[in-house]
């Protein structure tokens, strides 16, 4: 019994250390296991991001997330970190991304084979139609195919319309003159003002007078509170960030974070547009009542595609007709007031800009003062009424012709227009596999971006003084010369080029023939002018100056 005991604990100690070997074993053989699986990915990890670090110089990328870690950390100078790749690459930039492939180019001749030659194959896309559909719907901006061609038509007539273009020639004066009293008073109490606030009522009043018959009175003297057009300022950032944000879907589902802003956002915007669609309809009601014989005169575009709604074929809903309002609205309040915005900050920070102006606008208003035998009334600038008198006087000189003769500020918004674009990029999405003219590849399903921002401030394209702002370069001879839509892209080309270019320019250049004509603009001190991303370039803290008037 003695011996056995002895045994027993022999027997024991031998069975554990047999099972402690061969945890030991299984254990070494896990973390064998884990460290070559370690070793694998972090092999392929890099030798994936030295792959894409080598491809176009393009952005650090990373299996899964692609670009995306870079690009958030850039975000809010996103234009110009996509502009350093451009310049670096000559050509185009591939930027990997979870869901898709961005290609970014430059080059005019990559731009003119996506927006014409094989125009067919870079529709607005799926992927960027799901982005952007809780604002724009299915309205011009955001289609493609037959709803596209539909309202590009009905569009198109109405922006050839003579009588559209005598009408807005009247409305811009009119509110440019709103303005102008704004600014007369602001002067006199030595007030700081934000100008792009001011530029953005005066362009939202317009494109509602303009485009749905309809006064909204946000320029007025008191300057109400504005629900829409902050809401809609903030929609704009929201479905912005939805591009290089993979969690937006799961935001939208869950009702949380951005996607919660957003969706408080557009309940605002929908009921002004839905109560700007229901009060157009109700005027053309009246009218109708009141004129049962004579033709009704529709001079705004919501009337006629309200007139083409009752053609059961059209199939024009009110939801149809809320697309098509907020479409005009970022076509004409937005992208025209950020223009304004930037062309007063160029003008006001180049003092040899603003007095070549100035001298062709007295220029125009003596010749014109001769032209009718008109005596231009002499002014005191220390005078109220008598200034704004002044300022009544001049505007009234100012029509669609005698604005054509202004030929150096034609080039000064021009000018603005190839620094500061007001669509700073512009995605296309890809039908099928193409080779760009530059020999990239592109792959159905990814993205091609053709960059304004960037293009106009590529050597290559504008020479060794691109980066400068230099009306000069547009004139010849005194007079303005145009430069190709594929290279100067501010308007876009091709099928799809703006319908309303004329229309921005006669707003832009009656707005700065009164502002430049009689006043003068100081920077606030402190104050920081920078873009804000969305997918107009805006400037994000606005333009804040001290306004005075010119003797």
């Amino acid at each position: 019994m003695e011996n056995k005991m002895k045994h027993i604990p022999f027997y024991v100690d031998s069975s554990n250390k047999d099972d402690d070997d061969d945890h030991e074993g299984s254990h070494h053989q896990t973390l064998l296991f884990i460290t070559a699986c370690l070793v694998m990915i972090i092999s392929w990890v890099l030798i994936h991001r030295l792959k894409q670090w080598n491809v176009k110089g393009g952005p650090k990328t990373w299996p899964i997330v692609g670009a995306a870690i870079e690009q958030l950390w850039n975000y809010d100078q996103m234009h110009d970190w996509i502009l350093n790749y451009l310049a670096q690459s000559k050509s185009s930039v591939v930027v990997p991304m979870p869901f898709t492939t961005y290609t970014y180019i430059a080059d005019p001749i990559n731009v003119e084979h996506v927006l014409k030659s094989n125009f067919q194959n870079y529709p607005k896309g799926e992927t960027y139609h799901s982005y952007m559909e809780v604002l724009l719907g299915d309205g011009i901006f955001n289609v493609d195919g037959e709803k596209w061609r539909r309202q590009r038509k009905t569009a198109s007539f109405e922006f050839a319309s003579k009588n559209l273009r005598d009408f807005s020639t009247v409305v811009f004066r009119d509110y440019s003159l709103k303005l102008s009293g704004i600014l007369t008073k602001t002067s006199f109490q030595n007030q700081e003002i934000d100008m792009q606030e001011l530029l953005m009522r005066m362009t939202l009043d317009s494109i509602c007078k303009v485009g749905f018959g309809v006064e909204i009175g946000t320029l007025t003297p008191e300057l109400p509170d504005n629900r829409f057009a902050t809401a809609f300022d903030t929609a704009n950032i929201i479905v912005t960030l939805r591009f290089i944000d993979p969690l937006w879907k799961l935001k939208k589902f869950l009702n949380v974070g951005s996607e919660a802003v957003l969706d408080q956002s557009i309940k605002i915007i929908d009921d002004f547009t839905y109560s700007v669609i229901r009060r157009r309809k109700a005027e053309i009601e009246e009218i109708q009542e009141a004129n049962k014989d004579d033709k009704i005169k529709k001079h705004d575009i919501l009337s006629r595609f309200i007139e083409l709604g009752k053609d059961p074929e059209n199939n024009m809903t009110d939801k149809s007709l809320r697309d098509v309002v907020l479409n005009f609205v970022i076509a004409g309040r937005d992208t025209t007031a950020t223009t304004l915005s930037w062309a007063v900050y160029m003008v006001m920070t180049h003092e040899e800009v603003a007095e070549k102006l100035y001298s062709e606008l007295i220029a125009l208003e003596e010749s014109k003062a001769n032209e009718e035998n008109i005596m231009i009334e002499p002014y005191e600038s220390d005078d109220s009424e008598s200034f704004n008198r002044r300022v009544i006087q001049f505007a009234e000189l100012l029509s669609y012709e005698s604005l054509g003769r202004l030929h150096y500020l034609h080039s000064v918004v021009t000018e603005t227009l190839r620094l500061y674009p007001a669509v700073p990029q512009d995605p296309k999405g890809i039908l099928e596999d193409d080779i760009l003219p530059d020999g990239t590849k592109v792959k159905s399903g990814g993205m091609v971006t053709y960059v304004p921002y960037s293009m106009g401030r590529m050597e290559y394209n504008w020479g060794p003084d691109a980066a400068l702002f230099k009306p000069e370069r547009w004139l010849k001879d005194g007079c303005f010369q145009s430069e190709s839509p594929f290279k100067f892209t501010a308007f876009q080309a091709g099928p799809r080029i703006c319908l309303g270019k004329d229309s921005a320019y006669l707003q832009m250049k009656m707005a700065l023939a009164i502002i430049c004509r009689f006043y003068r603009f100081k920077l606030v001190p402190g104050h920081c002018v920078k873009y804000r991303m969305m997918t107009i370039l805006s400037m994000e803290k606005g333009l804040k100056v001290l306004v005075s008037r010119r003797p």
